[in-house]
């Protein structure tokens, strides 16, 4: 252990899109810096773990070359404890903290924020709360060899069974933050002069949310479509590359959102594109070869945008192949890990 340059903050029980983050980017960060995580939460057997007392004995002195260890915190409770750490225990840390929150930040957060080494954002929104601005901006990643195309979509369509030549598909927790709602109202008026799509939602429904599902189902019922806007459920982690692959369309039309995956994974699956203007999307999505953005909410814009793309399948083909290409260049894992590990490091 004495040779761990940077520990991680994983302070959360419950599995979360933080955690999510951190565990794909350790995937490949461990190959570039010895790390270790501060926290046993689902960690695969082989990742080094510290608790906070194993962490105050390892950084009471610092590198053998004299460098500070670097925690990196992404939530509030990590970066206090980076903070006793460092200033109750004498610890010898430089200590990041990256904020992905597209809010205005509580008084807490913001004098935790002032007293860390370095502030790092993940996109252009969410970097504009900050009154500390970052001194440098990371985007999530995505493992581009998980999310990958199809070799003929049309076959991979055809072998998941729904009805139709195409499909478009909203993943994630069905709820009304979700924009779900959203592409009911704006694509059921599509159906019936695009009669070769099927609409597949795919997501957990909590009791909570029952009737909200139940509302988008009665007016597809209503609108003579209800056998064409398919609610499947919660997908199994595995089954998500296949649905992304296979779809012709994916949708992600959330009213707001931390930084959002969807999008690059529907990308790097070779699957056209249309989003809200949250998260990071207006960043990823730069100009019309590689998708739609439209306001959040909007359900008229949605519409209009939805028009083109169910209106030419060999164009929605071509948006697959661009964002492939753009999250091969500018959004994969290992390009997410190298830009943080060399900053970290840079704190040191």
């Amino acid at each position: 252990m004495a040779d761990i340059e940077l520990i991680l903050g994983n302070s959360n029980k419950r599995f979360s899109g933080v955690t999510s983050t951190m565990l794909q980017v350790l995937s490949v960060q461990k190959d570039l810096i010895p790390t270790a995580v501060m926290g046993p939460h689902h960690l695969a057997k082989d990742t080094p773990v510290l608790n906070f007392w194993q962490t105050a004995k390892l950084c009471r002195k610092p590198l053998p070359d004299g460098r500070s260890r670097v925690f990196h915190a992404r939530r509030n409770d990590e970066m206090i404890q980076a903070l006793l750490l460092k200033k109750l225990f004498g610890a010898k840390l430089k200590i990041a903290f990256t904020s992905t929150a597209q809010r205005h930040h509580s008084g807490l957060t913001k004098y935790l924020i002032s007293q860390v080494d370095g502030i790092i954002s993940t996109c252009s929104a969410a970097a504009s709360y900050l009154e500390r601005k970052p001194d440098i901006i990371v985007p999530h990643g995505i493992d581009e060899s998980i999310y990958s195309p199809a070799a003929e979509k049309a076959k991979a369509w055809q072998e998941l069974g729904y009805p139709g030549k195409y499909g478009i598909g909203i993943f994630g927790r069905v709820r009304h933050q979700k924009g779900i709602d959203v592409l009911v109202d704006a694509v059921l008026p599509l159906l019936e002069k695009h009669p070769d799509f099927t609409v597949i939602i795919g997501g957990e429904i909590t009791p909570s949310n029952k009737a909200f599902v139940d509302e988008q189902k009665a007016k597809a019922e209503n609108a003579g479509v209800g056998e064409r806007l398919m609610f499947i459920g919660k997908q199994p982690f595995e089954r998500l590359p296949i649905l992304f692959r296979s779809m012709s369309i994916v949708a992600a039309l959330s009213r707001n959102e931390g930084f959002g995956l969807t999008v690059l994974e529907a990308m790097a699956s070779g699957t056209a594109v249309i989003a809200s203007e949250a998260g990071a999307w207006k960043d990823i999505i730069t100009d019309d070869s590689l998708g739609y953005c439209v306001p959040c909410g909007d359900v008229h814009a949605t519409r209009e945008k939805l028009d083109l793309m169910m209106a030419d399948p060999e164009r929605l083909l071509q948006l697959g192949v661009n964002g492939r290409k753009h999250v091969e260049q500018h959004y994969t894992i290992q390009r997410e890990a190298t830009q943080l590990t060399d900053y970290l490091r840079s704190l040191a």
